[in-house]
């Protein structure tokens, strides 16, 4: 009576969560550029002066000046993201104007030093005094005072130049520009004659060394060349999606029929394992905010397969078991036993296959590895261990008291 309330208690309370949380999951879940519609860009960056190279800190801040601007053209979640060593890829949904991103998005990153002028409103610098690339390389480090207050120490190229515009400048702001952005508006306090200058103010430690980041990409802005580009409508991303769902529910009706006809009582749990595993794939998604597109729904498919594959090597090893003449838990637990190597196997196969090709792979071939890996994992939680421990309560409830249960005939069972 304690297995069978335990079962009964398992299901209401897995169905109860799924069907109070799924509305919400299905509405959430962020969808990629093939599925909503929207535009894509690949970018290979290069230094714009010559001997230059690439580092990874000028790439990832070239990354989040790409993120600024487009915030500033008024787009929803923009997605920017690095490959390899000198490569961004830019996601930007309900693009109108393309050639207004492409223009504005391949400009490079430029940091200025201003000062205010006459004609300027209080707040605002139009004067460029330096630009970023009067600045040394890697020339800004954060440093501490006394009170381990942050501060930025910067180092410019010419001395005289930067000896000049202090000394004008003294007890007036020089402020820090980021293309149009102002970052920050620190008071010069004396002239500076040996071209090293600290910038203090009331920073935090990101602050301070996302100042630094900033100018030293400003020292080495990089160009970007445009490799590959994608448009994909709104209505054309609506109907993809409504395929695939479509496509995805008459397969599982399929594959539920399937299970159930061949296995009987086990094929009815292996599909309520099924059923959990999907959810807690979009759960998942909606908790790591990944965004999921055209691949990573194939991966999702890929791995339901790989779901049934599981459940469908325990229950034929199961008759297999109970046509030799074993009794049903010893059949359960034999079967269960003998098939557990086999179904490890070829899902930690297939990780490692997907593994290798997130490590070696880009862009969407990451995006099918990393979901593939995902639903995987899941899939061992749900279609190995939940499906197992739901038909074990109800093998040993003496509810499943025929081989006919498991889709097994009395003519096919040899005696011992």
């Amino acid at each position: 009576m304690k297995r069978i309330v335990s079962f009964i208690l398992v299901v209401l309370v897995t169905v109860g969560v799924m069907a109070y949380t799924s509305p919400g999951l299905l509405k959430d879940i962020r969808l990629g550029l093939d599925l909503k519609g929207g535009f894509e860009i690949l970018y290979e960056a290069q230094p714009l002066e010559a001997g230059q190279a690439i580092t990874r800190e000028s790439l990832t801040q070239t990354a989040k000046s790409l993120e600024q601007r487009a915030n500033a053209l008024g787009t929803s979640e923009p997605e920017v993201t690095t490959e390899g060593t000198n490569r961004i890829r830019l996601r930007l949904a309900g693009v109108t104007d393309e050639v207004e991103v492409r223009s504005k998005m391949k400009e490079p990153a430029e940091l200025t030093f201003r000062s205010a002028t006459e004609d300027d409103e209080p707040g605002t610098y139009s004067k460029i005094e330096l630009r970023g690339n009067e600045f040394v390389e890697n020339g800004a480090s954060v440093v501490y005072n006394s009170l381990n207050e942050p501060m930025v120490d910067i180092q410019v190229k010419d001395k005289e130049k930067f000896a000049e515009i202090t000394k004008r400048l003294q007890g007036k702001p020089l402020a820090i520009y980021l293309d149009d952005e102002l970052l920050s508006a620190p008071e010069v306090r004396q002239t500076l004659t040996d071209g090293k200058a600290q910038i203090s103010g009331s920073y935090t430690r990101e602050e301070a060394n996302e100042l630094r980041d900033t100018i030293n990409l400003g020292a080495l802005p990089l160009k970007l060349t445009e490799k590959y580009s994608q448009s994909v409508g709104a209505s054309l991303g609506q109907l993809s999606l409504e395929q695939t769902i479509k496509a995805g529910i008459i397969a599982s009706i399929f594959i539920l029929v399937f299970m159930i006809s061949l296995y009987r009582i086990p094929g009815v749990v292996a599909s309520f394992a099924l059923i959990t595993h999907t959810w807690l794939v979009l759960a998942i998604f909606y908790l790591g905010d990944f965004v999921l597109t055209l691949p990573g729904i194939a991966a999702f498919i890929l791995g339901i397969g790989m779901a049934v594959d599981a459940n469908i090597i325990t229950y034929e090893r199961i008759k297999e078991e109970l046509r030799s003449g074993k009794s049903i838990l010893s059949a359960v637990k034999s079967g269960e036993r003998i098939s557990f190597r086999t179904v490890m196997d070829s899902n930690i196969t297939t990780i490692i296959a997907a593994s290798v090709m997130f490590w070696l792979g880009t862009g969407s071939v990451r995006g099918f590895a990393i979901v593939l890996i995902i639903d995987i994992v899941t899939s061992i939680l749900t279609n190995v261990f939940f499906s197992r421990f739901l038909l074990n309560l109800l093998v040993k409830a003496n509810l499943i008291k025929k081989p006919s249960y498991f889709g097994v005939k009395e003519s096919e069972i040899r005696a011992l």
